[in-house]
C-alpha cells in the first residue's frame, strides 16, 4: 500500500465535539434561568428540545499527520438546576369599567331579589286575607242560622203563651158566661117549678101566649134547627115520621133544656134533631127582640131533604 496515491485518514479527534456539545447545553441552561426569574410575573412555559448540532461527514482525505496534543482532563458537565413552579399569580384587579359593570348588575340582581320578595309578601298576606274573610263569612252564616233558629223559636214561644193566653181567657170568659147561665137557669127553674104548683097560673100562661106565636119567628128557629141537624140514614120509608121536642130557652135565646114529648119512631132520626137543636144555641128571637121561654119543637123525617 506505500505504493498507492491513496490512503485512510486518521480518526478524527472527538474531544473538541463533545466540549461544544457540553458547552452549547450549558448556555442553553443558563438562558432558561436568566429568563424565568426575568419574566416571574408573566410565567410562560418554555419547553427545549437539545440537539446535537454536531454534523458528521465524511472525512476529507486527512492532511498529514500531525502530532496530537495531549488529552485535556475530561471535566464533568455541569448539574441542571432543578426549576421552581412559578409562583401562583393572582389575577389583575378588573379595570374601573368592569366594576362598575359588576355593581350595576349586583344592584340590578338585588333590586330584582326584593322586588320578588315582595311579591311573595303580598301575595301571602292576600291569601291569608282570603282565609279570613272565608272564617268570617262562615261564622256570620253560623251566626246568621242561629239567631233565625232562636228568632223562630221565640216566635213559636211567644206564640204558645198567645194560644194559651187566649186559651185561658177564653176558658174564663166561658166559665164566666156558664156561672152566668146556670144562674140564669136556676132562676128560670125556680120560675118554672113555681108554675107547675099552681095549674091554674100555667095554663092561663100558656093560652095567654099561644095567640103570640106568629109564624115567621116559628119558620126562623126551624130553619136554623134543620141546617145544624145531619142525619146520615135514609128517609125513604113509608109515612113520615115526625119527633117533637119541648125546648126552654133564656130571654137571650139559650136554649136551657131540650125535651122530648113525641118519638118518630127512628131513634137516629130522633138524635139527630136534638143535637141539631142544642147546635142552634142560641135561638133566633122575634122582631121586638123577645123570645118563646117555652116553645114545641117538631120535625117530619122527609122535611130534611
Amino acid at each position: 500500500m506505500d505504493g498507492s496515491h491513496y490512503r485512510v485518514p486518521p480518526e478524527p479527534n472527538r474531544w473538541p465535539a463533545i466540549g461544544l456539545a457540553v458547552g452549547v447545553h450549558v448556555a442553553l441552561l443558563a438562558f432558561l434561568v436568566i429568563g424565568i426569574n426575568w419574566t416571574n410575573n408573566q410565567p410562560v412555559a418554555v419547553e427545549a428540545e437539545v440537539w446535537d448540532t454536531s454534523v458528521q461527514q465524511a472525512a476529507p482525505p486527512a492532511p498529514k499527520p500531525e502530532p496530537q496534543p495531549e488529552p485535556e482532563p475530561e471535566t464533568p458537565p455541569p448539574t441542571p438546576r432543578a426549576v421552581e413552579p412559578p409562583p401562583k399569580v393572582e389575577p389583575a384587579p378588573p379595570k374601573p369599567p368592569e366594576i362598575a359593570l359588576e355593581r350595576e348588575r349586583k344592584r340590578k340582581e338585588e333590586l330584582k331579589r326584593k322586588e320578588e320578595e315582595r311579591i311573595e309578601r303580598e301575595r301571602e298576606i292576600a291569601e291569608q286575607k282570603r282565609e279570613q274573610e272565608k272564617k268570617d263569612k262562615a261564622l256570620a252564616e253560623k251566626k246568621k242560622r242561629e239567631d233565625e233558629k232562636k228568632a223562630q223559636e221565640l216566635a213559636k214561644k211567644e206564640e204558645a203563651d198567645k194560644k194559651k193566653k187566649e186559651k185561658a181567657e177564653k176558658e174564663k170568659l166561658a166559665k164566666a158566661e156558664a156561672a152566668k147561665l146556670d144562674k140564669i137557669r136556676a132562676e128560670e127553674m125556680k120560675r118554672l117549678m113555681a108554675g107547675a104548683g099552681n095549674p091554674s097560673s100555667s095554663g092561663s100562661a100558656e093560652k095567654s101566649t099561644a095567640p103570640r106565636i106568629d109564624k115567621g119567628y116559628i119558620a126562623s128557629i126551624a130553619a136554623k134547627i134543620k141546617g145544624n141537624t145531619t142525619y146520615p140514614g135514609s128517609t125513604d120509608v113509608p109515612g113520615n115520621p115526625e119527633v117533637v121536642f119541648q125546648v126552654e130557652q133564656l130571654p137571650t135565646g139559650e136554649i136551657l133544656s131540650v125535651r122530648k114529648t113525641k118519638s118518630s119512631g127512628i131513634p137516629a132520626f130522633d138524635d139527630a134533631v136534638e143535637r141539631g137543636i142544642n147546635k142552634s144555641s142560641p135561638l133566633p128571637k122575634k122582631k121586638d127582640g123577645t123570645v118563646e121561654r117555652s116553645l114545641p119543637v117538631s120535625f117530619k123525617l122527609k122535611d130534611l131533604n
